[in-house]
C-alpha cells in the first residue's frame, strides 16, 4: 500500500485523479509551489476562499523570492514623469508634459517629489 492511498485528517483528496503531494514530488517543486497547488487543488472541497487567498499568499512569496522589482534610475523616473531633470530643477516651467500651466508655487522639483512618494504608495508596485 502506498502512502499516496491513504488520507489521514479528511477526504478532500481521496477522489483527484493525481493527489497535490505525488504530483508536487515527482516533480520536485519548492515549497511555496507546492503548497500553492495543494491549495488550489483543495479550496472547493475544504477551505474555499480562505484556501485560495493561502495560495495566493504563497504565489506573492514566490513572486517576491524569484522576481524582485528592480528600482528606476532618476533618469528613468523623469522619463516616466514626461519631464526633464533640468525642467523640474527650474522654479516654474512654463508648460508640463500635459500643457497645462503649474501655480507659481508649484516647481517642477516638487511635482516630481509628490509622484515618487504617490508611487510608493500605488498597489501596482
Amino acid at each position: 500500500m502506498s502512502a499516496y492511498d491513504k488520507q489521514i485528517g479528511g477526504s478532500h483528496y481521496k477522489n483527484m485523479k493525481i493527489q497535490p503531494s505525488e504530483f508536487i514530488n515527482e516533480n520536485n517543486l519548492p515549497f511555496a509551489e507546492g503548497n500553492a497547488i495543494k491549495y488550489i487543488c483543495r479550496h472547493k472541497h475544504k477551505g474555499e476562499r480562505q484556501d485560495l487567498e493561502k495560495a495566493k499568499h504563497y504565489i506573492d512569496m514566490i513572486l517576491e523570492r524569484d522576481y524582485k522589482l528592480i528600482p528606476m534610475t532618476e533618469e528613468e523616473e523623469y522619463r516616466n514623469a514626461g519631464i526633464s531633470k533640468a525642467d523640474a530643477e527650474r522654479t516654474f516651467p512654463p508648460n508640463n508634459s500635459w500643457g497645462m500651466i503649474k501655480p507659481p508655487e508649484t516647481s517642477g522639483k516638487d511635482w516630481v517629489e509628490g509622484y515618487k512618494e504617490w508611487k510608493k504608495g500605488c498597489p501596482h508596485n
